[in-house]
């Protein structure tokens, strides 16, 4: 593969939703922001507004979109399917805490969904996205969702998509993976899940 990478690529998180907020597993459903998760957007564009992004990319999700044009950059953005949440199958709609209680022990990073998608494709879908985004120049905004971030940070330094454990994506928060500066073919983690001051 070419290296020819992006200079950033800034990932967010959509704001909170009524299923975000209750905890249960949000993938093909598309619910929208509560007005909380509306301000927690619009509270993300004082970042925005100080980075020239020369491309902006978004889930096809309600969520994902509505993000990212209250954050100011809507009418730049394309739709991008693997930016699209964890399609979690049977499992849709429900709680983690609730899913255990029939199925102790499990971890979605591990076990994956029953109908829905498993980490390997996961995985497989973060690897397919980062090798075109690597081909880009100039930095990049990414408006997209929780688990699937998770494994996506994980895959850009190179980690199992099970990894993707640790790096928990709060809601309307931001991430910059970029690359070292001293050794420009090793990625990095810049910034993970950080969210400005709210109330903006």
């Amino acid at each position: 593969m070419s290296l020819n990478p992006p200079q950033r690529l800034f990932y967010f998180r959509h704001g909170e939703t009524s299923w975000s907020l209750s905890g249960r597993h949000t993938g093909v459903t598309d619910i929208p922001l509560t007005a909380h998760g509306e301000a927690q957007a619009r509270a993300l564009r004082r970042w925005v507004a100080a980075i020239a992004f020369a491309h902006v990319f978004t889930s096809p999700r309600l969520r994902a979109r509505a993000t990212c044009e209250l954050a100011g950059l809507g009418a730049e953005t394309n739709l991008e399917p693997d930016l699209a949440e964890w399609k979690y199958g049977d499992y849709e709609g429900r709680r983690s805490a609730e899913i255990k209680q029939n199925r102790p022990g499990w971890d979605i990073y591990r076990d994956g969904c029953p109908n829905g998608e498993q980490p390997d494709e996961i995985g497989t879908r973060a690897d397919r996205l980062i090798a075109r985004l690597r081909e880009l120049r100039g930095d990049v905004a990414l408006f997209a969702h929780g688990q699937f971030g998770s494994v996506f940070v994980a895959r850009w330094v190179g980690l199992a998509p099970a990894e993707g454990r640790h790096f928990p994506v709060g809601p309307a928060s931001m991430g910059v993976l970029s690359w070292d500066r001293d050794h420009p073919k090793t990625p990095v983690v810049a910034l993970w899940n950080a969210a400005p001051d709210f109330p903006a």
